[in-house]
């Protein structure tokens, strides 16, 4: 296996010089740099990233802990968490929860700073005395609006503005009778959601009617078609749904389908997400659609500062923007 100073002999120039081309630095004379280059391609000279991070004093890895990585949203998001740590030459180690608590304490509580620099957590069932588990010094971002009363870092979106919009967009089509699939009675984000679903129905000065909110326990296909045939059974079906995310939407598309009911002359639906199945579904949904790589950007950036030396600074509640992608499931 090839050397530092195998490299620098080649290379004829000191080992300084091939470490500093290797760590990145720009003090190199670009003859020198070429060089060196030339002689690191040619040796096939790998550098030794524990070494590396030893002497830095990190790891070299984060952590990842996330819900369920089969719902779109959720692999979509690590994707890009993974694409934003590897710009700053991170790795990243990735838990699922499945949202429970017990797995998800289990996971805070093996955090440590002997196995990474810093974690992004994705929590829905933490209560905020399970934090005290946590090893001292690990640097934490959470996302997603789950509650706790823990002083770290946040990055997430407006959920109860976004909610409002989608409805509101609804109501903008002359829908009157809206239903909503996704309420759930320990999921914060559901919450907002629902606040903002009422919130738009009463700027409009539609009553609300509880037999068109819907719970869902889970967040996947099979419920959102459950939850609408359930209202397509009602004596008097909504005009119009809004799911709390796509996957129900994608669900609610196709019990509509097998029932006759025409999206969006009968129905108009609107999803929340924008996974890449809501492009291609039948008829292709509209849905609220966060900056994911924003939000993977700023969840990174955050535990960099941290990591960096800023574990004295105040936490940062970050707020990433988000969009309605207006599609063929409510305008044909």
């Amino acid at each position: 296996m090839a050397t530092l100073k195998d490299v620098a002999k080649l290379a004829g120039v000191s080992v300084k010089t091939v470490s500093n081309v290797v760590n990145g630095y720009d003090f190199v004379k670009p003859e020198n740099r070429k060089r060196v280059e030339e002689a690191l391609a040619s040796t096939g000279y790998r550098p030794n990233l524990g070494a590396r991070n030893l002497r830095r004093g990190r790891t070299g890895f984060l952590g990842l802990m996330l819900p369920e990585l089969s719902i779109p949203y959720f692999g979509e998001l690590a994707g890009l968490v993974l694409q934003a740590a590897q710009e700053h030459e991170w790795n990243v180690l990735i838990e699922q929860t499945l949202g429970t608590r017990e797995r998800e304490r289990n996971a805070l509580s093996a955090l440590g700073p002997h196995l990474i620099d810093g974690a992004i957590i994705s929590p829905e069932a933490l209560h905020t005395n399970d934090f005290e588990d946590l090893a001292p010094g690990v640097p934490l971002v959470m996302l997603g609006e789950h509650v706790v009363d823990v002083p770290i870092d946040h990055v997430g979106i407006d959920n109860v503005q976004a909610a409002r919009i989608a409805v509101r967009h609804l109501i903008s089509l002359g829908r009157r009778r809206i239903a909503a699939i996704g309420a759930h009675p320990q999921r914060h984000t559901a919450a907002q959601r629902l606040e903002g679903y009422h919130s738009a129905l009463a700027e409009a000065g539609l009553a609300p009617v509880p037999e068109l909110v819907l719970p869902a326990l889970r967040y996947h296909r099979a419920n959102g078609a459950e939850a609408m045939a359930h209202l397509l059974a009602l004596p008097e079906p909504p005009d119009a749904v809004f799911c709390f995310n796509d996957l129900l939407a994608i669900g609610a598309l196709r019990a509509a389908a097998e029932r006759g009911v025409q999206v969006p002359s009968d129905m108009a639906i609107v999803g929340f997400d924008n996974n890449e199945e809501s492009a291609y579904s039948l008829p292709s949904l509209t849905t609220i659609a966060p900056d994911k790589a924003a939000i993977a950007r700023a969840a990174v950036d955050l535990l960099r500062r941290r990591i960096s030396g800023g574990s004295d600074l105040e936490p940062e509640d970050v707020q990433t923007p988000f969009s309605l992608e207006i599609r063929n499931s409510t305008i044909a």
